[in-house]
Order: C-alpha cells, then structure tokens, then sequence
C-alpha cells in the first residue's frame, strides 16, 4: 500500500500548478517506478482498486503497456499467462469506460499477444470472451482495431523478424475472415448503436490499411454498401470516409479487383451531387475530396482509358478544387499532378482533360486573389495564405505541363488585359494575382519564346502603380531573366522599371527589385557589362537611400557582371567598387575622434556588400591582373589598423575577418609576405577580445599555408597556438565552455590544422597540454560539430604514427612526439574515459560512434594497464538512467577480456553493446510516464 499510496503522491503533482522543479521530480519519480519490477504488482492494486483515483488507473494501465513492450523479460511463463488474465480481468471490469483506460489495455493485450506463444489464439479467445456480451463488444472492437496498429507500427517490441512473421501471421491473417464475419453480423445487429457501427468502421479500416482484409473479401460482404450508405449519416460520416479511402486504396492493382471496382466507381460517382447539398459544411466537403481523389489517383489509368465512364471523378474533383475553403483545396493537388505526369507520357488524351486543366488553372489563379480588404487577415493568417499561393504556384506549373507553357502565359494575360480594360474600375486584385500566376509559370517557359512572354514583357511598363502590382512585375522579371538574356533590347527597359522600385516608399517593393537586379545581371551579365558604370552611377545616387538588404542585392548584382569581364576590365572594376568601401575603413581608422555607431554601421554595411562581391567573383586565379598586383598590400594596409582601433566591436571583428577570409582565396599566393603581420594581429585581437573569429582566420591560414617552410611565418603559426591557448586558459578560469562555444570551436578548428601541417609546431609547444584538455572539455558541450572536432582531434594525437611506429627508423621527430603525447594521455586519461563514456550514453552524435570505438580501441592497445583502472571508477558514475549497471558489467568485462586476449578489435563490440543498451534505455525514459 506504501507503493501505492506513493504513485498517487506523485501524480497529484500534475493536478496541481507545480513549479517546473516539482515536475520533473513527479515525472522522474515515476519513469523509475515504471522501470521497478514491483511496478507490475503495485499498477495491478491501482488497476483494480474502486479507491483510487481516475489518473492513478489510467497510469497503471499505461504502466502496463510500457511494462509489456520493455520488461517481459522480468517474468516467467507462467507468470505472462497470469499476466493475461489479469488484463482481461481489467478490460472486462472498465467495459463502461474511460475509453483511454480501455485503449491502454487493448494495447498492453495486443503486445503481450505479439510476445506470448503460449497464448495459441487470442483472436478467437477474445471474441469468445467479449465478443457475446452487447456491453463489452465496444471493448472487444477496441482491441481488434489497435491489434494490427500495434504490430505494424510498434518497432520497440523485442522479438526477431522470425518471430514477428510467424506471430503475427497467426495473429492478423490467420483471423482476418473470422474478423471480417464478425464486423459483417455487427454492422447490421438487430439494435445497434451509431456508436457501434462507427467502431467497426474504425475496426475495418484498421484490418484494411494493415492488409489483411482484402477488397475483394470485403466485396463479399454487406459493408461495402453499409459503408456508402453510413456517408450520408452525420455521426458516421468520418468513420465511412475513412474506410471507403482504405477499400478504394486497396484496388489498386487494377486487373486483380475489377469486379470490386465496377461496384465501388458507381457509388462514388452517386456521391457527387453532395457536394452541392454539402456546400456549407467544408467538413464534409473535405471527407468528399478525400473519397474522389482516392478514387481519382488510385483508378489515374482508368480515367485516361475510359473518359466516358471515369471521367465524372475527375469532375468532382474539380468542383473540390473550387471550393472557397483554402484548408480543403490542396488535398486535390496531388491527383492533379500525378494526372499531368499521365497525360505527358501519352501520346492523345481526351479533350475533357484539357478542358479540367484549363479550368483548374483558372480555379487557382481566383483563389491566388487577396481578400478585397487585406486587413481583414491576421498576421498569421496572410503569412499562411503566402505560403499557399506558392503550393497553388506548383498546381499551375502542371496546367503549363498538360496544356502547354504558352497556351496557359497567353490566357493569363488575357486575364490581365481584361481587368486593366476595366480602367479605374479594375482592382489591384484582379491584376496581382494572374501577374503571381505568370511568375509561377515562368520556370515552365521556353527562354526561345516569341508570342506569350514579348506580350507580357510590353505590358509590364502598363501596369498601374500600385505596390502589389509592382512588387509581383518585379518578380516576374526575376523569373524571366533567363528569357530576357536571349532577348536582350528588353534589357533597357526592365533596368528602367527595378531602378524606379528601388525609389518605391514600399520596403518589399525595394527587396523584389534588388532580387529582380540581381537575377537579371546573373543571367544577363555579358549582356550589361555595357552598364556598369550605370550602376556605379546608380549606386553613387541612391545607394544612401537603399536599405542594407537592397544594397547587397546591388553589389551581388554587380558582382556578376564584373565576374563576366575579360579579366584586366573586371579587376579594375572590382577596384573601383572596393576602393569605394575600402576608403570609408582607411577614413575611420585615421580618424582623430573614437567613430559613432552610426559610422560603425556604415562600413560593417561596405565590408558585408565587399564580402557579397568577393563571394561572386572568388578569384581571378594564381596570376593577379594587374590591377590587382598591390592590392594584398594595400587592402591590409587599410585593415591592420582599423581592426587595432575597432577590432573590439564584435561587429567589425565579424565583417573585417569574413572578407579576410575571402581575401585568402581571391588573392591565393600573393598573400604569403603579409601572413606574418596578419597572424599577429589575429593573435593580439584574440588576446584583447576573446572574439573566435580570429581563432577562424588563424585556423583558415594554417589549413592553407601550413606546409610552407618559410620561418617567419612557421614562427607566426606558434605565436598563435601559443597566445590562443594562454587565452583560453584565462578565459576558462571564469567561463565554461557552454558559454563559449563558438571559441571551443574554432580553436579544434585550429587544432585540427595545426596536427594536419604543423605536428612539429603543436606536439613540442607548452601549450599542447592545453590544447588536449580543451579538446577532452570540449567532448562535454551538445553541439555536433564541436564534438565531431574534438573526437577528431583526440582520435588523431592517439593514433599517430609515432606511438607505434611501423618502421625500425622513424622520422627523427617522432620520439619528441611521443614524448609530448604519452604523458598528456596519461595524466588526462581517466578524465578522458570519462567524457567518452557520458556522451556515448549521452548527448553524442549517433554517428561519432566509430570515432569513440577507434579511441578506443588504441586506448586498449596501447595503455591496457591504465585503461582498466581508469574504467571502474568511470563507470560507476555513469547515472543508470542511460547506462544500465547489467550493460556497465559487460561492458567491464568485454573490454577487460578483449585486452587480456590482445584482441583490441573486439572492443568495438563493446563499445556498441554499451551504445545499444543505452540507447534502449533512453528511448523509454524519453516516453512520458503520462503518455503510456
């Protein structure tokens, strides 16, 4: 009674409002009492007790289900046999309810039969203990309906694929005739509820959706008119969608069921006149689409091969399309998409389809129109009606697919000529939303066009000025730049037309004509490599007044129309633009007084539209143009004292170091007599700020140029591990790694080079001691990458070379290396082990397994000693809720045998059992105990 007494203590913590601390204490309290095997006794006096509490019950019922799927295993046979009984005890007890008390057990019942043998029949057992009884057949369809759910669906059931095959055949297939009988004598029972009859609908779909009952089967019997017949009652008309969907899906195979099918397209058929009688219910609306595009994508060839007959499907599946209710709409769109897929492959189709399409695009194109008042929508609302016209987008690509690109661009147009021949009159609506539907379409369009885009092209100069119009023109435009690069005279014209949204007081209107800039100099460059001094000009005039985002555009924009130039044009182009913002760093770095934010901003502004253009053009290759021969010099020039004066502005170090980076690879070589200075200002910048970026850069140089010999800058290399690693220290005497992530990072980043080029650097240096305690700290943070770098680095300084050479004459390095690295690993070791095990049982990547078996395994071979003292104490504060102490004693065991047998291969299987085991271990914790 203690037991029991203390589950209901801990759930009427959830009755109440606790503090989150209170929670998790409930929920933890019971996820180990779910683990206990008293638990199974403890839920059975809770289960049955008239004393305790409605969430007690429930808990105990789904106690037992977990129990049932983890913790077999914890009983004898004849206890499972007991087990049983005591379940169908408690079924028959809850036969008036709660229903999820009943669904509960119907799950424990059906997994106990996946795993029980012994138990020969269940099926039958259940039917002849529930099956008779009028009060306790809704229990009885409860455990048929969930018995095949939790078989297909439930992968947490321990049993072999053998044994899943062999039980579950007995269980389902065996049964299904029997099942279908009994779901038969139920539907048309003298006295049966609209309840009933809804469970064995549920129960049928059930049976149908896992296989087991086939249409033709089903034929045979009375529910496939009951099932028609109940879509006209209010109370059963979800349940008999639902299995009129199974059944329909279930004939599929098109020659094996054609009689079923000559009784199943007649009635879907009679259905169509609901729609009309329906028109104000978009619930049952939306169970009608369901039915008539289940039966249009599963009968797609019957459709294409008998229109006559098939084709009133297609019909009502149009008439759904059109519905007003935007929710209902799409479930049509995949059987109009798979029908276009159809019709492409043929070579005739049916003018009814063509017909359908030409209405289903005109259908979207109505439902692509914004509300009259605009305001009316929510901010969610019109951000979900955004997203929407970009999937109703698609639907008329299809309509481009079946009616042709050209024949859909012309009737849209049309579409626009006749609203703006309306004059004052015509809404915006009426013109924004076939402009979107010509932007949709625009992927499906020949660039070799010469009828429908001309058209469209002339009239965008027309439209009126409004900011939706112009915003959707513009977008049109950027979709069609590949038309326009083929159709160059349109080039003036369309620059005309995005330089005047750029001066729109509309800020989306501004966003869409940098984009349209930006795909029409993409795509066009070679075209306009006439206009760039244009757009320097344009840039001069009205770049103060673009916001950043819209100046980015730009400089990407003109970024490919010089990446298009012969290479001495476009490096004294590139000059031009760079010099522009490289003037405005040089100005503040020389300036007498400390610069405002606002001038901050500003060049944190020029270097991001830099970085944007260096990012197009990336490099002009190993020989510098010459425009470009002084420039390293000249452009650090600029940076080097700007970074000293404002480097501590986190900004500035972000900017400043990504086009740093960029300037490596657009300058290559030419950079190598400046890394000295530039590694040495990362260095002070990292001292003085902590700021990883120039941790980043630091790693970047090294990754690049570490295989150079030059001594200057191998000097600058330890000057950086060496000043970064004293750094870090610092900065982890008040911070734990958790709060510098991006630091723990980068530096592994740097690391990382450093062991890949510079092992002569890093294995000798002071601060490799800390460099392989800040990579074992770093195996504690959550974030993949940073783990990944730190197993990385590990596993790299354990399985070099010089610990076990394979040679009787290594390199003459190697002994100082292995010098540096033995007493490192030792003295670190059991801390080491530590961080390997928690995050194998933790917080690990599933896929940086490998990486910890390797560790591992050298561990094992090379300090076997050490390692088995290391473990005991490891693993003993490992927490038992991710690592069970029976899978700690074989892990102890495995690896302890592995070594005394030198078969260090064998760890690897080890390490995995441990992972599976904790893995298990997690995944059930992972269920709340109130969820079952």
């Amino acid at each position: 009674m203690a037991a029991v007494q203390a589950v209901v203590s801990a759930l009427d913590v959830f009755s109440r409002a606790p503090d989150k601390a209170a929670l998790e204490r409930a929920n933890t309290w019971l996820q180990d009492f779910q683990h206990s095997p008293d638990a199974w006794s403890t839920c059975n006096v809770l289960l049955l007790s008239s004393d305790a509490p409605p969430a007690a019950k429930l808990f105990a019922a789904q106690t037992f289900r977990t129990k049932v799927i983890y913790d077999l295993h914890e009983m004898r046979e004849p206890d499972l046999l007991q087990l049983r009984d005591t379940l169908l005890t408690a079924l028959g007890r809850y036969q008036t309810g709660p229903r999820t008390i009943i669904v509960q057990l119907c799950l424990a019942i059906s997994g106990l039969a996946l795993q029980l043998p012994a138990w020969q029949d269940p099926v039958k057992d259940m039917i002849e203990s529930f099956g008779r009884n009028p009060a306790t057949v809704p229990s009885l369809l409860q455990f048929l309906t969930v018995l095949p759910e939790e078989l297909i669906s439930n992968t947490k059931i321990p049993i072999t694929d053998d044994e899943y095959r062999d039980r579950s055949a007995k269980l389902l297939t065996a049964n299904a005739p029997q099942v279908l009988d009994l779901l038969s004598m139920y539907i048309q029972a003298s006295g049966v509820t609209l309840a009933l009859q809804a469970q064995v609908f549920n129960c049928l779909s059930s049976w149908l959706a896992a296989g087991e009952i086939t249409a033709e089967a089903l034929a045979r019997t009375p529910l496939l008119a009951y099932a028609f017949e109940a879509l006209a009652s209010d109370d059963l008309f979800e349940s008999a969608v639902s299995v009129v969907c199974d059944l329909i899906h279930e004939t599929q195979e098109i020659e094996d069921n054609m009689q079923v099918i000559e009784q199943i397209v007649p009635r879907v058929i009679a259905l169509r006149p609901r729609l009309v009688e329906y028109k104000d219910d978009p619930e049952k609306i939306r169970g009608l689409a369901r039915v008539f595009t289940e039966a249009g994508e599963t009968y797609r060839s019957l459709l294409l091969h008998h229109p006559d007959t098939f084709f009133p499907i297609v019909e009502a599946i149009g008439e759904c399309s059109a519905y007003p209710d935007l929710d209902i709409v799409p479930i049509t769109f995949h059987f109009w998409m798979r029908l276009a897929q159809s019709i492409g492959k043929r070579q005739s189709v049916s003018p009814l389809f063509m017909d359908a399409y030409k209405a289903l695009m005109n259908v979207i194109i109505v439902h692509l129109h914004f509300p009259t008042d605009v305001t009316s929508l929510t901010g969610q609302e019109a951000e979900n009606f955004r997203s929407f016209r970009h999937v109703m987008g698609d639907t008329l690509k299809d309509c481009c697919y079946v009616l042709g690109a050209e024949a859909c661009l012309m009737s849209t147009y049309e579409l626009i000529r006749a609203a703006l021949s309306q004059g004052p009159a015509a809404s915006w609506q009426d013109i924004e939303a076939p402009l979107f539907a010509l932007r949709s379409m625009g992927a499906e369009i020949d660039p070799s066009d010469d009828k429908a885009v001309p058209k469209i092209m002339d009239l965008i100069p027309s439209l009126p000025v409004h900011p939706r119009v112009r915003y959707a023109a513009l977008l049109i435009i950027s979709r069609y730049t590949e038309w326009i690069s083929k159709h160059p005279d349109y080039i003036p014209y369309q620059l005309q037309y995005i330089s005047a949204g750029f001066e729109d007081s509309d800020s989306e209107v501004n966003a869409a004509a940098g984009q349209a800039l930006k795909y029409l100099c993409q795509d066009c460059r070679r075209h306009l490599v006439d206009f760039l001094p244009q757009l320097h000009t344009f840039l001069g005039s009205m770049g103060s007044k673009l916001v950043q985002d819209d100046k980015i555009q730009v400089y990407e924009a003109i970024a490919h129309v010089i990446s298009a130039m012969p290479m001495e044009q476009a490096a004294q182009s590139l000059r031009t633009f760079s010099l522009d913002i490289l003037a405005q760093v040089h100005a503040l770095a020389m300036k007498p007084t400390v610069a405002t934010q606002d001038e901050l901003q500003a060049v944190t502004n020029g270097l991001e539209n830099l970085e944007v253009m260096l990012g197009v053009v990336q490099t002009f290759g190993d020989e510098l143009p010459a425009a470009c021969q002084n420039s390293p010099q000249e452009a650090w020039s600029f940076f080097d004292p700007f970074i000293a004066r404002y480097g501590s502005n986190y900004q500035i170090c972000e900017r400043t170091t990504r086009v740093l980076r960029l300037g490596l690879t657009f300058f290559g070589s030419a950079v190598r007599p400046l890394l000295p200075a530039v590694l040495k200002r990362m260095a002070a910048a990292f001292e003085s700020t902590g700021f990883s970026s120039y941790l980043w850069i630091a790693g970047k140089i090294i990754g690049r140029f570490g295989n150079d010999e030059d001594l200057m800058l191998r000097a600058a290399f330890a000057e950086v591990l060496e000043r970064s690693s004293s750094k870090l220290v610092v900065l982890l005497q008040d911070k734990s790694p958790s709060t510098i992530p991006d630091v723990v990072e980068d530096y592994l980043q740097m690391l990382l080079q450093m062991i890949e080029y510079t092992p002569d650097i890093l294995f000798p240096s002071s601060a490799f001691p800390v460099a392989f305690r800040a990579a074992m700290l770093a195996l504690n943070l959550v974030q993949a990458d940073i783990v990944f770098a730190a197993l990385d680095f590990v596993r790299m300084i354990v399985t070099h070379d010089c610990l076990s050479p394979s040679s009787t004459h290594p390199p003459p390095k190697f002994p100082i290396y292995s010098a540096a690295i033995r007493p490192v690993v030792e003295k670190e070791g059991p801390e080491l082990v530590g961080y390997l095990l928690s995050g194998l049982v933790g917080d690990f990547p599933e896929e940086s397994t490998s990486l910890v078996v390797t560790i591992f395994r050298v561990l094992s071979a090379l300090w076997p000693a050490q390692l088995l003292t290391w473990l005991p104490v490891v693993l003993q504060q490992l927490p038992v809720t991710s690592a069970p102490e029976q899978a700690k004693r074989q892990f102890m065991t495995d690896v302890s045998s592995a070594i005394q047998m030198t078969q260090y291969d064998k760890v690897k299987y080890a390490v995995i059992a441990l992972h599976r085991a904790s893995r298990k271990a997690r995944e059930r914790r992972r269920v709340n105990p109130m969820d079952g």
